[in-house]
């Protein structure tokens, strides 16, 4: 049954991703941006992922898709022409990469059992945390001092945004 559902979403996640690069209209192509998403969080909630599921949810199809929306509606973008010089390059690689995929599934490499050994480690542990207070514990432990320098730095760079965007409210210097 978890096979079925994961080539669901590994199939509707694929088709979406090319519909991303196809469509000609960007908000068409954000929407299938969007059920991507969904789909790869999905995947994560059948690998019992669930904080990693509300984080893709939350960050990607929340935040992300509406920046891009926002800077598409911003821009005013209109339907792309398309160059034909692209089109061998993008069908050489993408038959590369089916191939690769194909090859993968003959000799047997996809790891089919890693989830079900990752539950069975962490159902023997003595500790009966989930995931999210697994996460939660590394984080502010371990990973304190990472995690409080990326906040600074993403501080820092919305600090930068708002002064590039607001320039001639700061006083923008002619020279």
């Amino acid at each position: 049954m978890a096979t079925a559902f994961f080539f669901y979403f590994s199939g509707i996640i694929v088709l979406t991703s090319m519909l991303v690069v196809v469509l000609r209209n960007p908000v068409y192509s954000a929407l299938s941006l969007l059920i991507m998403f969904f789909h790869v969080a999905g995947l994560y909630v059948t690998l019992h992922a669930e904080f990693v599921a509300a984080v893709q949810i939350i960050v990607y199809a929340g935040a992300i898709l509406v920046l891009y929306l926002f800077v598409v509606m911003l821009l005013n973008v209109k339907q792309e022409e398309r160059y034909h010089a692209q089109l061998p390059i993008a069908a050489l690689l993408g038959v590369t990469i089916l191939t690769e995929v194909v090859l993968l599934m003959i000799q047997g490499h996809v790891a089919s059992g890693a989830p079900e050994t990752a539950i069975a480690a962490a159902s023997r542990s003595d500790q009966p945390l989930g995931n999210t207070e697994q996460i939660g514990d590394v984080l502010y432990t371990t990973y304190v001092f990472p995690f409080e320098v990326a906040s600074l730095i993403l501080l820092v760079a919305m600090i930068g945004a708002i002064l590039l965007a607001k320039r001639d409210l700061f006083g923008d210097v002619q020279r």
